[in-house]
């Protein structure tokens, strides 16, 4: 697995965004419609000629009925051979500083940030490094999977479902549940890192007994 630029992930996430919206015998104009995106930018999107923002490839996994990561994982070019390790015993992966899928955080500019998914294949959880320089909030995610995040260096501020922003510095971490709406940007002058896990499956909700 190599790293994947930007251009080159978007295009095969488009590719598998038509792909399972064929097999699922959808058109253009109903996805765009639930996804709330036009269809002809999904049209462009598709064949790799738009750049979706994370929070709309959110919105467009959600009603596939997939999730971002799976659409990121589409993106992963064969895995290469991890130098000096020898044999890897089945269960292990190894992910270089040169590897992963890398998708920018907006449409609009790359140097506003970008994720690094940081795992290929089937797992239990799908770990991404994150960098945010936007200074503005993006739309809301909002997913049945649970996330936990955590700052290596820089601030941001996390605004949870529009009723408690928290802010968080180098070596703070977050945990919430997917559903709670949730969004972020940088909190300072410099970009934040941060590492940002999410749940394979949905997290049953707590009971209310």
């Amino acid at each position: 697995m190599t790293l994947s630029t930007p251009d080159q992930a978007l295009k095969a996430v488009g590719s598998e965004i038509r792909r399972t919206r064929l097999a699922q015998g959808r058109t253009l104009k109903t996805l765009a419609a639930e996804a709330g995106i036009s269809h002809p930018f999904l049209s462009q999107l598709e064949r790799g000629l738009a750049r979706p923002s994370m929070a709309t490839l959110d919105r467009i996994a959600a009603a596939l009925g997939t999730t971002q990561v799976n659409l990121m994982l589409a993106a992963q070019t064969p895995a290469s051979p991890a130098a000096g390790l020898g044999d890897i015993p089945d269960g292990v992966q190894v992910v270089r500083a040169h590897e992963g899928v890398v998708i920018p955080q907006t449409s609009e500019h790359e140097r506003e940030g970008f994720s690094r998914l940081l795992i290929s294949g089937t797992a239990a959880f799908y770990p991404q490094e994150q960098v945010i320089s936007r200074a503005e909030f993006d739309n809301f995610y909002c997913h049945e999977q649970d996330e936990w995040v955590h700052v290596i260096s820089g601030s941001i501020q996390i605004d949870l479902g529009g009723e408690r922003t928290v802010e968080l510095h180098a070596g703070d971490s977050l945990y919430y549940r997917g559903d709670i709406p949730h969004r972020w940007r940088a909190a300072g002058d410099e970009p934040a890192r941060l590492i940002v896990v999410q749940a394979a499956e949905a997290t049953p909700a707590p009971s209310r007994d």
